[in-house]
């Protein structure tokens, strides 16, 4: 099983990460599709190589094609909408608020699964990416469609495990060199 690969590739000192691993994954109250959706969203996010590989395959597997093709969107959408916002809401100038955006982003409206999915993926890839607006947009949607922020937080859980999974296996596959 690649979560399997996973853990036995984290190093010794990564024993935390080993266990949040399989916990976050494996003892989910997520959905598969909330699960799996979110998932191989934030994989896409942590942009690592490794943990793509080995976590898509799974993510494959569980997911119906539109809800696979869904994730990779919201990974999509957000790695823009995630620079954007969060450098607009950093800039000390407020005039840029008023400004139209001006960037297609269709997909967040449509995106071809159940919307509360869809949001919950793109909070979890906001939290990878930083973005302090984007988060606060997406979890006043999800609290308003009904989610308890145990279930939010499910989430964002998953992102924080993936994230520090992908940065010390990266950090390892340098160092090796």
């Amino acid at each position: 099983m690649a979560l399997d690969d996973l853990k036995s590739a984290l190093p010794g000192y990564a024993k935390d990460l080993k266990l949040n691993l399989g916990s976050v994954i494996g003892n989910s109250d997520l959905p598969q599709q909330q699960l799996w959706g979110t998932v191989l969203a934030c994989a896409i996010a942590s942009r690592s190589p490794k943990v793509l590989a080995e976590l898509e395959p799974e993510a494959r597997e569980q997911l119906s094609e539109d809800a696979y093709t869904a994730a990779k969107a919201a990974a999509a959408v957000m790695a823009m909408n995630n620079v954007f916002y969060r450098t607009r809401h950093l800039l000390s100038d407020p005039e840029y608020g008023n400004l139209r955006a001006g960037l297609r982003m269709n997909v967040i409206g449509n995106p071809g699964v159940d919307k509360v999915d869809f949001e919950l993926w793109s909070l979890a890839v906001s939290a990878i990416n930083g973005c302090g607006m984007c988060l606060d947009s997406h979890e006043q949607v999800l609290r308003k469609a009904g989610l308890d922020r145990e279930t939010i937080q499910e989430a964002f859980k998953i992102a924080a495990v993936l994230q520090a999974v992908a940065a010390t296996l990266d950090a390892e596959a340098v160092l090796a060199q």
